[in-house]
């Protein structure tokens, strides 16, 4: 048994340790609530909080991409492929040999890195695994919804290619005006995959209008919000409520209704079908 001056010194300890944590907690809500932090981005972290967030990012990217194969990347036809989906998708952003980002890429806080190096500080398959599932809060998108997975390995291969490249064979590779033709669609696996939909709907901003249970987001009401949408009678108000009907609205929801206000999201049919999996367990 310990001595009551044992006692004595660790109760001491955690009383100390827990006024601490609650004059920090209480000083956190006071800087929060008071608006004195500065949430503009054109008002940079501290370097050390800036160090702190990237070396965690870094840690988590490598533990999250240490199972991940990564197939052959050095085939011509692929890396052609990559450089035409990277002008397309990710030199906005990003910027190229001798291409400067656009100017929403530029005053982005924190401002996205330039990739002309990334292989040189990224493993492939690190590279993939943040292209397929992006950087929360970084402005860095998941990609795993809007680009199939080869797609996304040929982004790769074109990546780890990038060092190579000065600015007029970075030119010669992308000048073609065309886009990068679109890869056949997934086939939709009916009746879908409920905790896939779940991400899904996130990443065609679903919940930036509604409020959906299950799925952070904030709190708005530009469209309903889809809680207890299994048990509702009707979608739009006349459309018998069928997953066969709820994957129809969320394709295109203008064919259903010509004065509805939610937009066409060009949602493939087999993330409808996830999509529309989940909506219907909200009971």
């Amino acid at each position: 048994m310990p001595s009551d001056r044992v006692r004595l010194i660790l109760k001491t300890a955690a009383a100390t340790l827990a006024c601490a944590a609650l004059a920090a907690a209480a000083g956190t809500a006071l800087v929060l609530k008071s608006g004195w932090y500065n949430v503009a981005s054109t008002d940079q972290h501290f370097q050390f909080v800036h160090t702190l967030l990237e070396q965690g990012m870094r840690d988590s990217v490598r533990f999250h991409a240490r199972g991940v194969a990564v197939p052959k990347l050095d085939a011509g036809a692929r890396i052609a492929r990559g450089a035409l989906l990277y002008r397309d998708h990710c030199v906005q952003c990003h910027g190229a040999p001798g291409v400067a980002q656009q100017d929403f890429g530029k005053s982005m806080q924190p401002v996205p890195g330039p990739l002309v190096d990334a292989a040189r500080r990224w493993q492939a398959a690190e590279l993939y695994w943040i292209t397929k599932n992006g950087i929360k809060m970084s402005g860095m998108p998941a990609w795993e919804f809007h680009l199939a997975d080869d797609d996304i390995w040929s982004v790769v291969a074109f990546m780890v290619k990038l060092p190579e490249l000065a600015p007029p064979a970075y030119a010669a590779m992308t000048a073609s005006s065309a886009p990068a033709p679109a890869a056949s669609p997934a086939p939709a696996r009916w009746p879908g995959n409920p905790a896939r939909g779940r991400i899904a709907l996130t990443q065609y901003a679903c919940n930036a209008c509604h409020v959906v249970p299950g799925v952070t987001g904030p709190e708005t009401y530009v469209g309903r919000p889809l809680g207890g949408l299994g048990k509702r009678r009707f979608i739009a108000g006349h459309l018998p409520n069928t997953q066969e009907n709820l994957v129809r609205w969320i394709r295109d929801p203008h064919a259903i209704d010509p004065l509805t206000a939610m937009p066409v999201q060009d949602v493939s049919e087999a993330d409808a079908v996830d999509i529309s999996a989940y909506l219907l367990t909200l009971r």
